[in-house]
C-alpha cells in the first residue's frame, strides 16, 4: 500500500517516454540487427539440414547402389564357383576316362604279350618234346634194331597195329 501513496504522475509520465524512446531505439538499432541475425542464422540451420537431408538420401542412395553391387559380385562370385566345379568335374572324369583307357591298353598289351609268351613257351615245349622223343626213339631203335629177331618182332608188331587202326 505504500508504493500507493508514493505514485507520482510525473515521474510516471517520465519514465513511460523514456521507455518509448528507448523501445523505439532498441527497434531501430538493435532488433533489426538481432532479427536479421537470427533470420540469417535461422537460414544457416535450415540450409545445414537440408544439407544433412541430402547428404542421408546420398547415403542411402550409396548403400542400395554397394548392395546391387555386392548382390551382383555375390552372384558373380556364385556362377564363378559353379562353373570350377563343373571344369573341376569334367577335368577328373576325363582324367578318370583317359585312366581307364591307359589301364585297358596297357591289360590288352600285357594279355597280348601273355599269349604269345605261352604260344612261345608252347611250341619251344614242343620243340623240346620232339627232340627228346627222337632222341628217345632213336636209342629205343639202336637198341631194337641191333638183333635181327628183334627187328623182326618190331615190324610184325608194327603190322598189327595198322591193321588194328
Amino acid at each position: 500500500m505504500n508504493l500507493l501513496h508514493d505514485f507520482s504522475p510525473g515521474l510516471f509520465i517520465i519514465q513511460a517516454i523514456i521507455l518509448l524512446v528507448l523501445i523505439v531505439l532498441m527497434r531501430k538499432f538493435a532488433w533489426k540487427p538481432i532479427l536479421d541475425s537470427l533470420n540469417s542464422r535461422e537460414e544457416g540451420i535450415k540450409e545445414a539440414l537440408d544439407a544433412a537431408e541430402n547428404a542421408k538420401k546420398e547415403l542411402q542412395n550409396l548403400n542400395a547402389e554397394n548392395e546391387r553391387i555386392l548382390n551382383e559380385a555375390r552372384a558373380e562370385r556364385d556362377t564363378m564357383l559353379k562353373e570350377a566345379r563343373e571344369m573341376k568335374s569334367t577335368m577328373i572324369s576325363s582324367a578318370k576316362e583317359e585312366a581307364q583307357a591307359e589301364a585297358d591298353k596297357v591289360i590288352r598289351q600285357a594279355q597280348e604279350a601273355i599269349v604269345a609268351e605261352k604260344k612261345s613257351a608252347i611250341v619251344d615245349l614242343k620243340n623240346q618234346v620232339a627232340g627228346i622223343s627222337l632222341e628217345i626213339a632213336e636209342k629205343v631203335m639202336k637198341t631194337e634194331l641191333a638183333d635181327k629177331n628183334k627187328q623182326l618182332a618190331l615190324v610184325s608188331t608194327m603190322l598189327k597195329d595198322v591193321t588194328l587202326n
